[in-house]
């Protein structure tokens, strides 16, 4: 008996020494000889261990078995609901989830990381006040949780309450200083209050942090647009082609800067560029009172 219990050990070190290196299938294979021991089919952080290997396996019906035999074992062992919520929100299967994230919290009611993609879930499904309360009662446990302030003051965006928005953004950015995320939210709060010089700096401090975050660009950008400073916006989404060089998004509005200083050849160029990155962009050229000129040239180029 003790040997056994000495080997399954061993068996879990290993497992979990190839699972640190992402060595999965490895990984694997040294927790199914541990598994095959009398002592392992009982041993709840082997099981686990095994459910979360599967399940960054992709193989959710395997993973998903091995919790339910841990629960099997100790029906109030949250870990096991919650990584079952888990597997179904990575499946989009969201109302799924939302029940097994509430049985976690019925047995842990500090468990953070179930508030968190419980609150996750109910925006998924469109129920944004449950997820607000969610990620309120988040903050209680853990007010220091930067993406639970982030996406709070997103929800409060999406709803025009941009002095809330605002709050929260901020204290994210207290919370991780510099943050990307945090600085161009707060640009996007500052342009819709009115604050167009106050919403450049955050843009531009984004771009700094994370130059690959086309989004950055692309806001600054359309700020110049709408001031009329189309040169301004074309060096900005220039610069933002440079480090984001398969964003269709901003291939797509230069051409409509280009357009709307009667530079066609550029235009067309970027336009071309930006159908081959994301053909369904087709549909919104038609449609775009920007690039009207540029769809009759496309039509006429086509014989359409």
């Amino acid at each position: 008996m003790e040997e056994n219990i000495d080997l399954l050990n061993n068996y879990k070190i290993l497992g979990e020494k190839s699972y640190s290196k992402n060595h999965l299938d490895k990984a694997l294979n040294y927790y199914l000889k541990a598994y095959s021991l009398l002592e392992g089919r009982r041993n709840i952080d082997l099981l686990m261990d095994m459910a979360l290997t599967y399940d960054k396996l992709g193989n959710y019906d395997e993973a998903i078995n091995k919790y339910m035999e841990i629960i099997n074992i100790d029906p109030m062992e949250a870990r096991a609901y919650y990584g079952i919520g888990v597997i179904y929100d990575n499946k989009e299967e969201y109302l799924e989830a939302i029940k097994y994230y509430h049985r976690a919290i019925e047995l842990d009611t500090k468990y953070d990381r179930a508030y968190f993609f419980l609150a996750y879930a109910y925006d998924e499904i469109g129920e944004k006040k449950k997820a607000l309360e969610y990620y309120h009662k988040l903050l209680e446990i853990e007010p220091f949780d930067f993406w639970a302030n982030i996406n709070i003051g997103s929800l409060y965006e999406e709803t025009n309450e941009n002095e809330k928005a605002l709050s929260f953004f901020q204290k994210a950015l207290r919370i991780i200083p510099n943050h990307y995320m945090a600085l161009f939210n707060i640009g996007v709060i500052n342009k819709k209050l009115g604050c167009y010089e106050e919403a450049m700096v955050y843009y531009n401090k984004s771009i700094i942090e994370k130059s690959d975050y086309y989004y950055s660009f692309l806001n600054l950008a359309v700020l110049y647009k709408e001031m009329d400073k189309y040169t301004e916006a074309i060096k900005v989404i220039s610069k933002g082609i440079f480090c984001n060089p398969t964003s269709a998004a901003l291939y797509y509005n230069r051409a409509c800067f280009y357009a709307h200083e009667k530079n066609y050849d550029k235009a067309l160029k970027d336009i071309d560029k930006a159908l081959c990155l994301y053909p369904e962009f087709i549909d919104y050229i038609k449609e775009d009172e920007d690039l009207t000129t540029i769809w009759t040239i496309i039509k006429k180029n086509k014989g359409l």
